[in-house]
């Protein structure tokens, strides 16, 4: 017997505090993304180019990351990673370095200058990061052994 398990019938019944917790954490989030954007286009980039210069910094492994690895990790459709691509190379952020696996895959590399300003603007972002988790960890009530938030 396949038993399924409804929105209702896996979470209690939402308090006016978890609508207002979740309204400030989401308020939050939109107040880093801004303040982020603003920090990458003062430094000439766009919010994507930095996410994408970000992504290719932070990508595990010895490799590079290949177009398609940094679509996922910005959620973009395969031809817009291209585009994005296309762009942050002209600008002299990124070069493309064929797969020595496989030729047609191109790994996306920063540049000197993409590696500068992605480090820059990391060193920025994670001191607002503490900041912004300080106060996300302060809306999170203590939680019940069964899990709810109180």
């Amino acid at each position: 017997e396949i038993y399924t398990l409804s929105l209702h019938d896996a979470l209690p019944i939402s308090t006016r505090l978890d609508f207002e917790n979740l309204l400030a954490f989401r308020v939050a989030l939109r107040r880093f993304q801004r303040w982020s954007g603003d920090q990458a286009d003062a430094a000439g980039l766009t919010h994507v180019q930095h996410q994408l210069l970000v992504a290719i910094k932070g990508h595990p492994g010895a490799k590079p990351p290949s177009i398609g690895q940094i679509a996922d990790y910005l959620l973009l459709q395969s031809h817009s990673a291209v585009g994005l691509v296309d762009r942050a190379e002209a600008a002299g952020f990124v070069r493309r370095r064929p797969d020595a696996d496989g030729a047609r895959v191109a790994r996306i590399a920063l540049t000197e200058a993409g590696d500068r300003l992605v480090t820059g603007l990391t060193e920025v972002n994670l001191a607002e990061m503490h900041k912004l988790a300080a106060a996300l960890g302060a809306l999170i009530p203590h939680l019940t052994t069964a899990g709810r938030a109180r």
